[in-house]
């Protein structure tokens, strides 16, 4: 496969996920926990996957929504949005639960343009969540939030079960 290294001349898509395209992300899922597993301790289940034990909820509770990336026609990650903070007991706030562009896509700007296209389809104040041994998300984040709002912004410090983590808080205004 080829890309160029712009998205100019790719198509991306975020789309919603189905919930009979469920297995599709499962497997997404897998990449993404095996990226994040040089973060946090996470263990292989004896099925020789690591698992997420809430991925059916997406399709089963109103305030969770779950979309696929495409790009070109090509499965590129997914991001799931879910309503209320992990922070706070705030229920307003959207939270960019989780979010994974699979290695051969990064760097290409598409990870900020479905980003940014998330963040106008759910207007209102958000949160951004980084576990603090992941300086380059930081910076993706940091980057992609400051590009949407069009000004620098810093990520706040907190502790989370004795683990370090930066949140980035923006309001997004635009409109689908």
């Amino acid at each position: 496969m080829t890309i160029s290294r712009t998205t100019s001349s790719v198509n991306v898509e975020i789309i919603p996920a189905l919930a009979e395209q469920e297995p599709i992300v499962a497997n997404l899922l897998e990449l993404y926990a095996h990226d994040f597993s040089e973060f946090i301790d996470l263990k292989l289940g004896a099925n020789g996957r690591f698992g997420y034990q809430r991925l059916s909820s997406y399709w089963k509770e109103s305030d969770r929504y779950p979309f696929l990336i495409k790009v070109d026609g090509h499965w590129a990650g997914f991001v799931f949005v879910r309503r209320g903070s992990e922070i706070s007991d705030d229920q307003d706030i959207w939270d960019m639960a989780e979010f994974f562009i699979v290695r051969g896509y990064r760097r290409l700007g598409i990870g900020k343009r479905a980003a940014h296209e998330i963040w106008k389809k759910f207007p209102g104040r958000w949160e951004v969540r980084v576990i603090g041994r992941n300086p380059k998300a930081k910076d993706f984040w940091g980057r992609a939030i400051g590009d949407f709002i069009s000004k620098t912004i810093d990520a706040i410090p907190f502790d989370k079960d004795g683990e370090g983590w930066h949140v980035f808080s923006f309001e997004s205004k635009c409109a689908a």
